[in-house]
This record gives structure tokens, sequence and C-alpha cells, in this order.
């Protein structure tokens, strides 16, 4: 299989998946007016395409002559169970993700449930084997759960915002103010599923038969996908916004919205397997854990960014909206930095 073989490649896998990984859900917004619970199907369907396209490729090719298929059949059963099942509690997270992500869009959904899934992920950790330097653990959890009502307050000063700005042009259908619970509600909740599945994934790759990165990504694709047919029904019939809708609506879309769900998946798909790639590598050829752990976590960051450079989702905000949003993205920064460099200091 095709891995980085010095710290520089490495490096640049990570910067790839951090870009995939913050930028996919720009083809959520380029779908247009396509239902989450619609575009997820396309989106699924695109991230097993582009998975398994490069686990039979890129996890298949390379010198050593080891494929993703021998990697598969020499990996214990009990470490497919567990790559599988962290691909289920993964898609209920994300499928939230994406939900929130319709009510609220990118600048509040990914740093709010990503920040909830990293101090989940850092205390579970630590929980099952404890290392690294508390102080910077816990400074990191404070910064990044900083950041997080930051993100929350932006979001209801916009709300309010907007709100009076309907309401002077007489076009409002309510005085009372609305609220931001439901999006909160839904970040807070992916946040986390998504910092849950990760102690699974772990357990997929541990051990002389766990699996490799490549063979990593089909099961835990595969357990995302087979769950999706239950979870997304489900959410089609009780939806977070809108009218209830039928499974035939799905024909109905556009081949523009069906195209640019299935992209959203595939890069997404990319971003999975280069930060799994690098996870795997041996010590030599890995970069710092400052680096592993600042490229893989920065995808929220990515995504803020996108949300106000790309989709102007802050248009209309005043100067406390403008404080905030940057405040929110130093803070989480900042956490990322002290969580990463957490590993560096022995923990006596």
């Amino acid at each position: 299989m095709i891995l980085p073989h010095t710290q520089f490649s490495a490096i640049l896998v990570l910067i790839l998946g951090m870009l995939c990984w913050g930028s996919w859900a720009n083809t959520y917004k380029l779908a247009g007016k396509w239902r989450y619970e619609l575009y997820y199907f396309d989106w699924m369907f695109g991230a097993m395409a582009a998975t398994l396209i490069l686990a039979l490729t890129a996890g298949s090719l390379g010198y050593d002559g080891f494929s993703f298929r021998d990697d598969l059949m020499i990996a214990g059963k009990r470490q497919w169970l567990w790559a599988f099942l962290a691909g289920v509690i993964f898609n209920i997270g994300n499928m939230l993700l994406v939900a929130c992500l319709s009510v609220a869009g990118m600048t509040v959904a990914f740093p709010m449930a990503a920040g909830v899934g990293m101090i989940l992920g850092a205390a579970v950790s630590f929980a099952l084997a404890p290392s690294g330097q508390p102080v910077f653990l816990l400074l990191g959890c404070a910064l990044v759960a900083a950041a997080v009502v930051c993100a929350a307050l932006v979001y209801q000063h916009m709300i309010d915002l907007r709100h009076e700005h309907t309401a002077r042009a007489g076009k409002a259908k309510s005085t009372r103010r609305p609220s931001s619970a439901k999006a909160i509600v839904l970040a807070l909740v992916s946040g986390v599923l998504l910092g849950s599945f990760l102690s699974l994934l772990d357990l997929a790759r541990q051990g002389d038969i766990g699996l490799g990165p490549y063979s990593t990504s089909v099961l835990f694709v595969f357990g995302a996908l087979a769950s999706t047919f239950i979870l997304n029904l489900f959410l089609m019939n009780l939806p977070v916004e809108g009218e209830p809708l039928e499974v035939f609506e799905y024909v109905r879309g556009s081949w523009t919205s069906h195209l640019w769900g299935l992209a959203g998946g595939a890069i997404w798909s990319v971003g999975l397997i280069a930060l799994l790639v690098v996870a795997t590598l041996p010590a030599p050829t890995r970069p710092s854990p400052v680096a592993v752990y600042g490229l893989s976590q920065g995808w929220p960051v990515v995504a803020a960014l996108w949300g106000i450079v790309a989709w102007k989702e802050l248009r209309g905000g005043d100067g406390r909206v403008t404080v905030l949003e940057g405040l929110k993205l130093l803070l989480l920064a900042g956490g990322i930095v002290l969580l990463g460099m957490a590993p560096l200091f022995v923990h006596r």
C-alpha cells in the first residue's frame, strides 16, 4: 500500500486531510435548496465509492506488495466489528452535524460540534491511558469550551439581529425573538457522538492483527453507510426543520444536487484516509505530536473560515459579532495547540 515515507510528505498528507474535512460542507451549500436528509444519501454513496476506489488503488499498490485485501484478511474479526461500530456512532454524530449545518451554517455547526468532540476525546483518552501533562489538557479543554460558548453567543446574537431587521421591515411573523436552542442542542449532541467513536477506532487498529488505514476506512464507512438507511429515514419522518419527507423525493432532485452530494462524500473520504494513514506511521516518519494533532483537528477552523469568507454567514453582524467570532477562532486554535502539546510532557 502507498504510505508517506518522510515527515514532510506526512505533513502534506495531514494538510490535505484537514482541508478536505474542513471543506466538504461547501458542497451542501452548492447543492442549493436540496434538503440535508436527501443530500446525505448522496454524501454517503460518494464516501463509500471514493473509499473503495482508494483502497483498491493506493491501498493495494506500492513496492511492499501488501494490499488492502491482505490487510483485511489478516486482521481479526473483532477489529472488523470495532471499525464497523465506530462508523455507526460517527454517522449518527455526523448526520446531526449536517442537520445543524442546515439550520445554523458552517461558522456555528463545525466549531461547536468539533469543540465538544475534542473535549470529550481528550477526557476519554486521558481516563483510559493517563499520559501527557494534565495542565495542558485542562487549559486546552478550557479554551476549546470557551470557543464553543463564543460560537453559541455569535449565533444567538446573529439571529436576534436578523429578527430585528425583519421586524423593522414589517415582515416578522411574531414579536418573539427566535431561539438558538435547536442548533445548539444539535451541535452539542453531535459533538458528544463525534468524540465517542475514536476509542473504538483505536481498538480496531491495535495489535498485530489490527486493521491498516485503508481497511479501517472501508469498514468504518461501510458501518456509516449501513446505518444511514435506518437513521436518515427516521430524520426524514421527524425533521429538525420543514415538513416530513417521502423517500421518492430523492429521485426528484436535480443531477447537479446529486453530484454535489457525491462530491462532498468523496472529499470527506479522502480526508479520512489521509488522517488514518498518518496516524499509523512509525515514529521516525510521523511528524511531531503538535503537528499531527493540530493539523488533524484544525478542520473546524477551516470550515468556519469558509462560512465567513465564502458564504458570508455573518453578513449583517455588528461589532459584537466581529469580536466574538475573532475570539472564538483564536480560542479554538489556542486550545488545539495546547491539546497537541500535552503529550510532549510526561505526567508524573
